[in-house]
Parts: C-alpha cells; sequence; structure tokens
C-alpha cells in the first residue's frame, strides 16, 4: 500500500531552511550504507535520506515550482518514490539518484497543474459556448436532469456525420482547445468553429423537436 511520508519539523522561510543536512559530514552515513538500508527495507533509510538531503533536494525542486508548499510535497514524494524503486535499482551516488527523482516528480507536478488549469479554462468556454443552445436562463448543467441530457445528446450525436461528431466530442466531452480540436481532425481552426457552430443550432434544434423548452 503507498504510504504518504510525513515532514518533520516547523517550516520556515523556505523547506530548506528547516535545519536538514546539505550533506555527509562527521557521523553520517555513506550512500552505499543508506542505499543497503533500502535494500534491507529498513525504514530508517528514509529518515538518514531526509537529514542528508533534504536542503539539497528543495532546492531541486524550489527551482521549478517556487512554491513551499509544492516543494515539501514533491521532496516527501521523492522519499517515497527512493523507497519503491530499491530494491531494483541500487545507485551508485545517492545525491544524483534522488535529484533525478524529485526533478521527475517536481515535473509531473507542474504538468499536472497546467492540465487542470486549462481543463478548467476550457470547461468554463465550452459551457459558454453551449449556452446559445439553451435559453430563460437554463444552462447544460442545470436544464435537464444529467442521465436524461445524456440520453438525448447522445441519440442526437448518433444523427451526425462522424467528422461532425469528432469535432463536436471533441471539444465539449473531452475540452480540447477548438485549435487541437481542428489539428487532429485535420482542418482549419475556421472551419472547426463553423462546425460547432452549426452543430449547436442543430442541437437546440434536436430539443425542441423532442419537445424541451430551450
Amino acid at each position: 500500500m503507498r504510504r504518504r511520508l510525513g515532514m518533520n519539523g516547523a517550516r520556515d522561510r523556505a523547506p530548506w531552511h528547516a535545519g536538514s543536512g546539505t550533506g555527509k559530514g562527521n557521523g553520517h552515513m555513506t550512500d552505499k550504507e543508506i542505499v543497503e538500508m533500502y535494500w534491507q527495507r529498513d525504514e530508517a533509510a528514509i529518515s538518514e535520506t531526509r537529514n542528508q538531503y533534504h536542503r539539497y533536494l528543495s532546492k531541486i525542486a524550489y527551482q521549478f515550482l517556487f512554491n513551499e508548499e509544492d516543494v515539501e510535497e514533491c521532496v516527501s514524494d521523492t522519499y517515497l518514490a527512493a523507497w519503491n524503486s530499491m530494491p531494483d535499482h541500487r545507485p551508485e551516488v545517492l545525491s544524483a539518484y534522488l535529484g533525478k527523482l524529485v526533478r521527475r516528480i517536481s515535473i509531473d507536478l507542474i504538468r499536472k497543474k497546467n492540465r487542470q488549469k486549462r481543463k478548467s479554462s476550457e470547461y468554463d468556454l465550452s459551457l459558454e459556448e453551449l449556452g446559445d443552445v439553451f435559453s430563460d436562463g437554463n444552462t447544460p448543467e442545470t436544464a435537464f436532469d444529467v442521465a436524461e441530457l445524456g440520453r438525448v445528446i447522445g441519440d442526437f450525436l448518433r444523427t451526425l456525420k462522424p467528422e461532425v461528431r469528432t469535432i463536436f466530442i471533441g471539444r465539449y466531452y473531452y475540452l480540447d482547445p477548438i485549435r487541437e480540436v481542428a489539428r487532429y481532425n485535420g482542418v482549419s481552426v475556421a472551419k472547426a468553429k463553423t462546425v460547432l457552430h452549426r452543430t449547436r443550432k442543430q442541437l437546440k434544434e434536436y430539443l425542441e423537436k423532442e419537445g424541451y423548452e430551450v
């Protein structure tokens, strides 16, 4: 089971100001010894890794994220990734191995947040576009029961030509930007916009024909 590893100590101005180690000093274990602890499934390996490399990993993560909370999350996930990847891997230079992990995890977090922002933005835009299908204050979210709306729109989509259906679904189901929808359908952005406009109009007429007041 995946466990989330907590971080001890109070947070200061930045994660690496928490008194964590920067590298090896007197009394610190060698990389080889720490890696062997991972291979022996000794959870003390995580504490030793944090003691020696927390500041180093936090600095790397901060170069990507510029946010202390995100840095703490990524560094914590780095310890977990190290635990899950050893055994299997036996790095000779632990700092380089951990640095690679924290870079990948930081980049993954950036991608995730950017994807969420893009989808949220495209969701708002798609609702605004679909707004001309409805009237009297109704919206795609409130006009009909969700299940019933899905059934009716599904029936409508089956009446469309394959290319038109793909464009409509790409925009309003997958929430892809119009430019991207146009690209993977092999049409111009102008044509994609025209298709969407016409299809929204057809959808409104279809709903009215089915007895809905839109």
